[in-house]
């Protein structure tokens, strides 16, 4: 906080006698000189161990890459038990779908059709007009009747 305020204490004595003759600079623009300085950036008071972090570092790829080659046995073993359950399957419908013989029909008796015993149907006129509920309503209808 103290350098913030010194830079504002600068920046205000600078301001003041720049002004001492009545007129800003740019048309009422603030100059470069007039802005306000910001303190410097604090520094990073924790040391970097650079070897630490190296150790670190390659623990962490070392555990990234065992990981991967886990993952990719994984699926390198499902893909192997998925083959065989297919082989499996594949086998199992050959061995159902074998085509066996239809059976010979026996001629030495011949099929004669019997005579049914339902009553023949009775046939119906068709029925040509149409009722009036049904019909559709239009001027020329009503012209006609």
């Amino acid at each position: 906080m103290e350098p913030l305020k010194e830079a504002r204490k600068r920046v205000e004595g600078s301001s003041s006698s720049d002004n001492s003759n009545g007129r800003t600079s740019g048309g009422g623009r603030r100059s470069p000189t007039n802005c306000l300085i910001k303190p410097p950036v604090k520094k990073n008071t924790i040391p970097i161990d650079l070897k630490l972090r190296a150790v670190e570092r390659a623990r962490f790829a070392h555990q990234v890459a065992e990981k991967r080659r886990l993952i990719k046995q994984y699926k390198m073993e499902r893909e192997r038990q998925q083959k065989l359950e297919e082989e499996e399957e594949i086998k199992r419908l050959r061995k159902e779908l074998i085509p066996k013989a239809q059976l010979m029909p026996y001629f030495d008796r011949p099929f004669v059709p019997r005579r049914s015993e339902k009553q023949p149907t009775v046939p119906r006129e068709p029925k040509f007009c149409i009722p009036r509920h049904k019909t559709i309503k239009c001027c020329r209808c009503h012209a006609m009747t």
